[in-house]
């Protein structure tokens, strides 16, 4: 009985050193080379859908930038800076998926339900993408009531022309300036360049929009001063095009009042009206 028990004992202490040391040998392989399949069940990997080879090394790129910026200094950096990063990595991660699944139809259902099941695809973001008016959304934290303290959306997803400029900073929790469907370039990030001209202008034009053209009296006598405060481009050509068409509409008036006898007879009872009137003065 002490002779069993000792050498199940060494055996049980054998095998536990064995599998450490194969668990020591598998984190070093694992380390050594990523790969996306450790996130399903072993069952799983044995076969991998096919057309995965076409985009492993990008996922790959993917994984790097991801474990890079989780892995960055926070120095010089708010509180609230150090997820944007994450943020914008996982946005285009899943539009590059999306993009070949529902856009270009270069990839499987097959191969798609596997990026899925092996969480590297955001089902619930891709779904709001294919609804109206989401198609750029940048992250669903934009859209969730419960990160703001009104109960409201995200900054990022009001168009920049209905907000002043002083509010064009990116969103807190995203970093995303702008993700709304009508804004061009969008989502527009926060290390994104060379936008703000373009929607100073679209902001300028949404403002004028409606608004009659201003028309100041210049040197020249009602000129306009178009150039000057932005009013009508036209200039003075439409003042004397309008003033040419009412002495057009003068001058045909005159003309058919000649030509029609009734008015012609109302004018003749008119004046000898006026002289009976003035021979009674006169005799009185």
């Amino acid at each position: 009985y002490t002779e069993s028990t000792a050498g199940r004992r060494a055996a049980f202490w054998q095998k536990s050193g064995g599998r450490e040391e194969r668990s020591r040998r598998k984190g070093k392989g694992h380390t050594q080379k990523m790969n996306h399949t450790f996130r399903l069940a072993r069952s799983k990997r044995k076969r991998l859908p096919e057309g995965w080879d076409l985009v492993e090394g990008t996922l790959m790129e993917f994984e790097e930038r991801m474990r890079e910026a989780v892995n960055e200094t926070h120095e010089g950096k708010r509180k609230s800076e150090l997820t944007w990063g994450v943020t914008r990595i996982h946005y285009e991660r899943n539009r590059y998926c999306y993009e070949l699944y529902y856009k270009k139809k270069a990839i499987s259902k097959e191969l798609y339900d596997y990026l899925v099941k092996a969480k590297i695809v955001d089902a619930n973001l891709v779904a709001k993408w294919r609804k109206q008016g989401y198609e750029h959304l940048c992250s669903l934290q934009a859209i969730s009531a419960r990160e703001t303290n009104y109960g409201t959306v995200a900054s990022c997803r009001v168009p920049l022309k209905l907000r002043p400029p002083d509010q064009w900073g990116p969103n807190v929790k995203t970093g995303c300036i702008s993700c709304a469907s009508c804004d061009k370039g969008a989502p527009i990030w926060w290390n994104h360049t060379g936008w703000r001209e373009h929607f100073e202008e679209e902001r300028r034009k949404h403002l004028n929009k409606g608004k009659r053209p201003q028309v100041g009296a210049g040197d020249n006598g009602g000129g306009s001063d178009s150039e000057s405060d932005g009013g009508d481009v036209r200039g003075e050509s439409a003042i004397e095009e309008r003033i040419k068409r009412l002495k057009a509409m003068r001058e045909q008036g005159e003309a058919n009042a000649k030509n029609d006898p009734l008015a012609s007879h109302d004018q003749g009872d008119a004046g000898a009206g006026g002289e009976g009137e003035e021979q009674q003065a006169a005799a009185e």
